[in-house]
């Protein structure tokens, strides 16, 4: 069986997938989305911050973006790919499940992040709704709640100081983070910030909404919403195996998680693989996945354009005879 071929085959369906796949068919570009169909923000309920789609449900943004890439002839198919590798032409032998194959000129992955998140019993089960980590996705929606702050990194003070600017009531449970610094005490105690000590050991949760943190000690304090701090870990596998090397992406002592590094326009150092969105920035939002994404397109198919015009003048060359 002869592999299809396209000139691009986009690896993720999110946002930043879903853009560029858009730019590259709007550019006549054959185009293959392979989507596994488990976004990172499945378990919100709206997107945020989107100009022109505040509000909108993650699924509604997605579904309306496939919809628009199919519209100029691009193909979405729901799957995975279970390997990748470099031809000596070039271009890129994708395998799908199913056993199917194909082949591309050029690759865009967009495969997004894993949240990993502290181990809390109940925690992972709130995820996105009342248990988050984002002030400018989520701040808006608990202002002026009860909200908690769960240390377990060296950016609790100054998750805490953000969240201060949506609520008056925050308080940092010290759980197993390291110690303060005094000027992080000073801080938040100057901006009313209470201090919890002890490790939170439960979330009490009523009627499906947060009610509270359990210590150990067995004292429940009241609670709306509870702010974590996950590591952050790209989907790299394809990457991984066509030879990219994951990175730590750091804010001062913390580590973020992983990425895979790539320059301005999310060329990587493996000629012919581009990367977009939360794979190769973890702290990317959904509008600032799809830019990123668009980016990308951009700069993908200006590197085939090179390629086909150096194709064109050999053949021109070899017509007309002329030896080089």
């Amino acid at each position: 069986m002869v592999d299809e071929k396209y000139d691009v085959v986009v690896v993720g369906g999110g946002a930043a997938g879903l853009a560029g796949a858009l730019a590259l068919v709007r550019a006549r570009r054959s185009v293959l989305v392979v989507d596994a169909g488990a976004p990172r923000n499945a378990p919100a309920g709206h997107v945020h911050n989107y100009l022109t789609r505040e509000g909108t449900p993650p699924a509604e943004l997605l579904a309306a973006g496939r919809a628009e890439v199919a519209g100029y002839g691009g193909e979405i198919v729901t799957g995975g790919v279970t390997a990748a590798e470099a031809l000596d032409d070039g271009g890129f032998r994708v395998q799908l499940d199913g056993d199917r194959s194909v082949r591309a000129r050029r690759l865009l992955v967009a495969t997004g992040l894993v949240d990993e998140l502290p181990d809390v019993p109940g925690l992972a089960e709130r995820w996105g709704d009342d248990v988050l980590h984002c002030p400018y996705c989520h701040g808006w929606e608990v202002r002026d709640q009860r909200i908690g702050v769960l240390s377990t990194g060296p950016m609790t003070g100054h998750q805490a100081l953000l969240f201060r600017q949506w609520s008056a009531d925050v308080t940092v449970f010290l759980h197993d983070g390291p110690p303060l610094g005094a000027d992080d005490r000073e801080q938040l105690e100057a901006r009313g910030v209470a201090l919890v000590e002890g490790e939170v050991a439960a979330l009490e949760v009523a009627d499906d909404r947060l009610t509270g943190v359990r210590l150990r000690s067995g004292e429940v304090v009241p609670l709306q919403a509870l702010v974590v701090a996950p590591r952050f870990t790209a989907r790299a596998d394809v990457l991984v195996q066509l030879g990219l090397e994951l990175a730590e992406q750091r804010v001062g002592d913390q580590v973020l998680g992983t990425f895979v590094p790539a320059g301005p326009t999310g060329a990587t150092a493996v000629p012919g693989v581009w990367v977009a969105g939360n794979v190769a920035d973890l702290r990317a939002q959904v509008i600032s996945a799809a830019a990123s994404g668009l980016t990308a397109a951009a700069d993908l198919n200006a590197d085939l354009v090179a390629e086909d015009t150096r194709l064109a003048v050999a053949a021109h060359r070899a017509r007309a005879g002329v030896v080089v």
